[in-house]
């Protein structure tokens, strides 16, 4: 199992058909019977979901609106400052609402008109073959929880702070969602475990944690980046590298702490000209030749 099977806490059903979502005592919401009831509830949300029918609604409380809104107030402030442009029209095109969570299914609905992509609730880890081969189909594998509220600007896995506002603004470009699917082709094309983990890295660095240059700035368009409180305000100090499908595909990366490495374009088009070019061809025999 990749690195990223560290994110998500991990779900088991019971004899009874019950859904379990394993906190480790760290996690914020440990301690707290009544979140990690609800955790478990959501999480059976997905468990239950088949493709195709409608996403069921979480049943989110006042407290967890509050959180979404106050996230998003803090981080609306910051994309005007270090988001990439193509981010902040997508942003705007889809109009995620501000002072509430938005229901999965919604966010459905909002995208599917514009760029065709489509959210699947995920309860947890999904294995990185069915999570980046859906994207070539224009779903998105996404958890419906939200953070724990004593931290509202941290959370140790990604939620749906991070799936949404991170992801969907993003795919409510066309440019970005292209990208997307050509991952998700690639994802689907190559047949090793070693060159898929090759194609989830670039990923990584790219649609999770890229950067690129804009009227002679660095801005950030990976939704790792877009959805941290805190890693915005540092990634311009990070080490700053040239977009390398070489380097980015076989980098080691830490999930855990901010990301010290970072993979700049120099525009847009290179970006699509160098990682989209990638992924729309890439197979085994050319990974192996280049990692």
């Amino acid at each position: 199992m990749f690195e990223e099977a560290q994110y998500f806490a991990p779900v088991s059903t019971t004899e009874d058909g019950g859904v379990v979502v394993e906190l480790s005592q760290s996690h914020p919401g440990f301690a707290d019977p009544v979140y990690r009831a609800r955790r478990n509830a959501i999480a059976g949300l997905a468990v239950n979901h088949r493709r195709g029918e409608p996403i069921p609604e979480a049943e989110y409380t006042e407290q967890e609106h509050e959180v979404w809104a106050s996230v998003t107030r803090e981080l609306a402030v910051k994309h005007r400052k270090y988001a990439a442009a193509e981010y902040l029209a997508g942003a705007e095109r889809l109009g995620l609402p501000e002072e509430r969570i938005p229901q999965l299914q919604e966010v459905s609905e909002l995208l599917e008109p514009l760029t065709g992509f489509r959210y699947l609730p995920a309860a947890g880890l999904v294995p990185l073959r069915d999570f980046y081969g859906v994207l070539a189909d224009g779903y998105f594998h996404s958890t419906q929880y939200i953070r724990h509220h004593s931290v509202p600007f941290y959370t140790p896995e990604p939620d749906v702070i991070h799936e949404v506002i991170g992801h969907a603004n993003a795919l409510a470009s066309d440019r970005f969602a292209r990208l997307y699917r050509s991952a998700g082709a690639a994802a689907r094309r190559v047949e090793s475990d070693e060159a898929l983990e090759f194609v989830s890295k670039v990923f990584w660095f790219t649609l999770e944690f890229g950067v690129l240059r804009e009227d002679n700035e660095l801005k950030a368009y990976g939704a790792g980046i877009l959805s941290s409180y805190g890693e915005i305000e540092e990634f311009r100090g990070m080490d700053i590298r040239p977009l390398d499908l070489a380097a980015m595909g076989t980098t080691h990366y830490d999930i855990t702490k901010y990301q010290d490495v970072l993979f700049a374009a120099e525009s847009l088009d290179h970006l699509e000209d160098v990682v989209g070019g990638f992924w729309d061809s890439c197979d085994d025999e050319s990974i192996a030749r280049i990692s």
